[in-house]
């Protein structure tokens, strides 16, 4: 390892890119030449104008959420004490305020601010060597905090569930209806080699009664390093937070009766529409829960719900502008207004390289990817909640296993940004209010609550 500042020098990098041994490794990669094949795949895009024209109401009001992680020191103590804090903000935008703005040569700068509304919630979590009194180490520490931040927060605080029953009753999903946890690691206490228990609430552990909560579920306290930085394990709670906090808004809006709200609301999530890493295990339950809300709201409003996320990096995205590129070099190859739907094959030949026989996503995803380019020429790489075995089945790739595939087309022309390449002007609104949180420590999800009830009559 160099030391700081310090880099290598020509003679150094030659012999590494002469010697024999890497020369060997460079001829025997098979890497695939995406430009060479880029007119037979770009023979199956879905052109917007190829797809119907539907009868559904469309969404006015944009739901998005993101979250962000920093990851702090401790200036007392042990050197390499840390803590996280996690932020998840929501913000609603108003597309009909911001289509009479449009149209204006000077809008007024404050009815800009109104068309938006943000929410934040944040948390701070331990790190290693940061514990508390009452608690034996940091491990311990992190999973009390990990329970009492659950319990402790409400997407909508006047009468809706707090994210740790939103999260036991996916738990309780997972327990009766999909079969069980499997197989199940160690218990989380030190010197426990018995199986996890696994209960509601917070419980004794029956062999050293020292506490247990139902949260130990999922895992991510496994996750803690003892001995330096922890940001893979705050990544993951704050994603896990996010994919929470967007299941507890979608179980209040049924608790609060205004499932015929949603056929004007449609909702965005950062990141792909998938749960990964200990968790992961919630991505089933997400699925059945997902699929049961729908079904009830369908029943009142005729329309399955738009919900997507958004990949704004990773080989996803890197393929995608691959694919606009010809083998002249031509950009712009990939025509405008046009999808391409990914399925198990085409994504294992030509994104990530898999013989397994899986299905790409079966345990982690909640959704299916696919690629758009907007009619601005910006190139998404959006996730679509899936609601049905058949939209699921990734084997095939069709435009009716994308729910409302020419509607969220048409939505995303409206919606990616002139500011930033390749992204979408809510969720880059989120990302500014998770990043610097304007409201932070208010509770002002009841007011968007409002807001949305108001707007969706």
């Amino acid at each position: 390892m160099s030391f700081e500042g310090e880099f290598a020098h020509y003679e150094p990098l030659r012999r590494i890119f002469s010697n024999e041994k890497v020369q060997k490794f460079l001829d025997e990669l098979q890497v695939q030449d995406i430009s060479s094949q880029a007119d037979i795949v770009l023979g199956k895009v879905i052109k917007k104008t190829d797809l119907p024209v539907t009868n559904n109401q469309q969404p006015d009001l944009i739901l998005a959420i993101d979250g962000s992680v920093a990851e702090g020191t401790v200036n007392k103590g042990f050197p390499s004490a840390n803590f996280g804090c996690i932020t998840v903000a929501s913000v609603l935008m108003d597309l009909k305020k911001i289509r009479v703005i449009e149209q204006q040569k000077f809008p007024n700068p404050q009815d800009v601010v109104d068309t938006e509304s943000a929410s934040s919630i944040e948390a701070i979590f331990p790190g290693c060597n940061v514990i508390r009194q009452g608690e034996k180490d940091a491990k311990s520490y992190f999973r009390k905090t990990l329970y009492e931040e659950l319990k402790n927060n409400y997407a909508f605080p006047n009468g809706g569930e707090s994210l740790l029953e939103t999260y036991e009753y996916l738990l309780d999903i997972k327990c009766n209806q999909l079969g069980g946890m499997g197989r199940l690691p160690k218990s989380p206490i030190d010197g426990v080699d018995e199986d996890m228990t696994v209960q509601y609430g917070e419980y004794p552990c029956p062999y050293t009664g020292e506490p247990l909560y139902s949260t130990d579920a999922l895992r991510l306290h496994e996750l803690l390093n003892p001995s330096g930085t922890n940001g893979e394990l705050f990544g993951q709670v704050m994603a896990t937070f996010e994919k929470l906090w967007f299941v507890n808004v979608l179980r209040s809006f049924e608790k609060k009766n205004w499932l015929a709200t949603l056929r004007r609301v449609a909702f965005f999530v950062d990141g792909p529409l998938a749960v990964f890493s200990t968790s992961s295990w919630l991505a089933k339950s997400i699925t059945v829960e997902l699929r049961r809300l729908n079904k009830l709201q369908k029943e009142i409003n005729h329309q399955d719900m738009i919900i997507l996320g958004v990949e704004k990096s990773g080989t996803f995205f890197n393929h995608f502008q691959d694919l606009d590129m010809n083998k002249e070099g031509v950009v712009d190859y990939f025509p405008r207004e046009a999808a391409l739907l990914l399925d198990d094959e085409y994504i294992k030949k030509h994104i990530e390289f898999s013989e397994s026989t899986k299905p790409y996503g079966e345990d982690t995803y909640f959704g299916r990817k696919f690629f758009y380019k907007a009619s601005s020429g910006q190139k998404i790489v959006p996730v679509i909640a899936s609601y049905s075995d058949y939209e699921r089945d990734i084997l095939t790739a069709l435009p009716e296993q994308f729910s409302r595939l020419r509607d969220v087309m048409d939505l995303l022309d409206q919606l990616v940004s002139s500011r930033y390449q390749n992204s979408i002007t809510p969720l880059i609104s989120a990302h500014a209010e998770a990043a610097i949180p304007f409201n932070l420590g208010q509770k002002l999800f009841e007011q968007i609550a409002r807001e949305i009830r108001e707007k969706g009559q």
